[in-house]
């Protein structure tokens, strides 16, 4: 599994995300989530600028095990795609923390970190 990154903060749910600029965040699944999903095959995003709501569901991972949502960990209007993982889902299983993120949300610059856990606090949820 790959070491859970520091530099971000973890949903209950096993996504992840990471400030990238003033009110932008970048959103993926944990190594945890990946693999536990196992092989993932097909992806569906939220459309970029679509609405989406912190704690609801915005998109599906589908993997040879089963079909599971993506709850978003944010609320904003989502900016950018990651095409990347549209067209090679594996990389999600690959490299959850840098090629596998799945997109990004302008969520307007207010603290939407601060509900969510660090990496102690995600690797006692899991363990």
């Amino acid at each position: 599994m790959a070491e859970r990154p520091t530099d971000r903060r973890y949903s209950e749910d096993h996504e992840w995300v990471t400030e990238r600029s003033d009110g932008v965040v970048r959103i993926g699944i944990t190594a945890y989530a990946a693999e536990q999903l196992g092989d993932i095959v097909f992806v569906s995003l939220p459309e970029s600028g679509q609405e989406v709501t912190a704690g609801e569901a915005c998109g599906e991972l589908e993997s040879t095990k089963s079909v599971s949502d993506i709850v978003c960990p944010v609320s904003g209007v989502v900016k950018e795609l990651n095409q990347g993982v549209v067209d090679d889902p594996q990389s999600i299983n690959t490299d959850p923390y840098e090629q596998g993120w799945l997109f990004e949300v302008e969520t307007g610059g207010s603290d939407v970190l601060g509900d969510l856990l660090d990496a102690d606090a995600y690797e006692q949820l899991i363990s």
